[in-house]
Protein backbone atom coordinates (compact mmCIF):
# COMPACT_ATOMS: atom_id res chain seq x y z
CA UNK A 1 0.00 0.00 0.00
CA UNK A 2 1.40 3.41 -0.91
CA UNK A 3 1.57 6.48 1.31
CA UNK A 4 -1.47 7.95 -0.47
CA UNK A 5 -3.65 4.95 0.27
CA UNK A 6 -2.45 4.83 3.86
CA UNK A 7 -3.51 8.42 4.38
CA UNK A 8 -6.76 8.06 2.46
CA UNK A 9 -7.87 5.13 4.58
CA UNK A 10 -6.08 6.19 7.81
CA UNK A 11 -4.42 2.80 8.11
CA UNK A 12 -0.96 2.92 9.56
CA UNK A 13 -0.76 6.71 9.56
CA UNK A 14 -1.23 7.94 13.08
CA UNK A 15 -1.08 11.48 14.43
CA UNK A 16 1.98 10.62 16.54
CA UNK A 17 3.85 9.48 13.42
CA UNK A 18 2.86 12.66 11.59
CA UNK A 19 3.88 14.88 14.52
CA UNK A 20 7.18 12.99 14.89
CA UNK A 21 7.86 13.55 11.19
CA UNK A 22 7.09 17.27 11.44
CA UNK A 23 8.87 17.72 14.79
CA UNK A 24 12.34 17.91 13.27
CA UNK A 25 13.35 21.39 12.00
CA UNK A 26 14.94 20.02 8.82
CA UNK A 27 11.86 17.93 7.98
CA UNK A 28 9.63 20.91 8.71
CA UNK A 29 11.76 22.98 6.30
CA UNK A 30 11.43 20.25 3.65
CA UNK A 31 7.64 20.29 4.05
CA UNK A 32 7.66 24.08 3.84
CA UNK A 33 9.72 23.94 0.63
CA UNK A 34 7.27 21.44 -0.87
CA UNK A 35 4.40 23.65 0.23
CA UNK A 36 5.96 26.59 -1.62
CA UNK A 37 7.01 24.56 -4.67
CA UNK A 38 5.59 21.04 -4.91
CA UNK A 39 6.94 18.15 -7.01
CA UNK A 40 10.69 18.42 -6.45
CA UNK A 41 13.55 16.00 -6.88
CA UNK A 42 16.08 15.36 -4.11
CA UNK A 43 18.70 17.57 -5.77
CA UNK A 44 16.23 20.47 -6.04
CA UNK A 45 15.24 20.17 -2.39
CA UNK A 46 18.87 20.08 -1.25
CA UNK A 47 19.71 23.13 -3.34
CA UNK A 48 16.74 25.11 -1.99
CA UNK A 49 17.52 24.14 1.62
CA UNK A 50 21.11 25.33 1.24
CA UNK A 51 20.54 28.51 -0.79
CA UNK A 52 17.20 29.70 0.56
CA UNK A 53 17.27 28.50 4.17
CA UNK A 54 21.01 28.24 4.84
CA UNK A 55 20.56 24.64 6.03
CA UNK A 56 23.76 22.76 5.19
CA UNK A 57 22.66 19.15 4.87
CA UNK A 58 23.87 16.29 2.69
CA UNK A 59 21.76 14.57 0.05
CA UNK A 60 21.92 11.39 2.14
CA UNK A 61 20.53 13.20 5.18
CA UNK A 62 17.72 14.81 3.15
CA UNK A 63 16.96 11.41 1.65
CA UNK A 64 16.57 9.91 5.14
CA UNK A 65 14.35 12.80 6.22
CA UNK A 66 12.22 12.31 3.10
CA UNK A 67 11.91 8.58 3.84
CA UNK A 68 10.44 9.36 7.26
CA UNK A 69 8.07 11.93 5.75
CA UNK A 70 6.95 9.34 3.20
CA UNK A 71 6.45 6.76 5.97
CA UNK A 72 4.28 9.27 7.83
CA UNK A 73 2.23 9.91 4.69
CA UNK A 74 3.16 13.60 4.64
CA UNK A 75 5.11 13.29 1.37
CA UNK A 76 4.60 11.05 -1.64
CA UNK A 77 7.62 9.84 -3.61
CA UNK A 78 6.94 9.08 -7.28
CA UNK A 79 9.49 7.63 -9.66
CA UNK A 80 9.85 9.59 -12.89
CA UNK A 81 12.40 7.72 -14.99
CA UNK A 82 15.67 7.86 -13.07
CA UNK A 83 14.43 10.62 -10.78
CA UNK A 84 12.12 10.45 -7.78
CA UNK A 85 9.76 13.40 -7.44
CA UNK A 86 8.45 14.40 -4.00
CA UNK A 87 4.97 15.79 -3.47
CA UNK A 88 3.27 17.11 -0.37
CA UNK A 89 0.25 15.09 0.82
CA UNK A 90 -2.03 17.47 2.75
CA UNK A 91 -4.40 14.62 3.72
CA UNK A 92 -1.90 13.55 6.39
CA UNK A 93 -2.14 16.98 7.94
CA UNK A 94 -5.94 16.64 7.90
CA UNK A 95 -5.54 13.43 9.93
CA UNK A 96 -3.43 15.30 12.52
CA UNK A 97 -5.84 18.26 12.50
CA UNK A 98 -8.82 15.93 13.10
CA UNK A 99 -7.00 14.29 16.01
CA UNK A 100 -6.28 17.69 17.58
CA UNK A 101 -9.96 18.62 17.25
CA UNK A 102 -11.02 15.33 18.87
CA UNK A 103 -12.72 14.16 15.68
CA UNK A 104 -12.63 10.79 13.99
CA UNK A 105 -10.31 10.93 10.97
CA UNK A 106 -12.21 10.85 7.69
Amino acid sequence: MTGNLLVAYCEGVTPDLIFRALGDPTRAAIVDELRERDDQALFELCTRLITKRDIAVSRQAVSKHLALLVEAGVVEAVRDGRTTRHRLQPAALDTARAWLAGEEPS
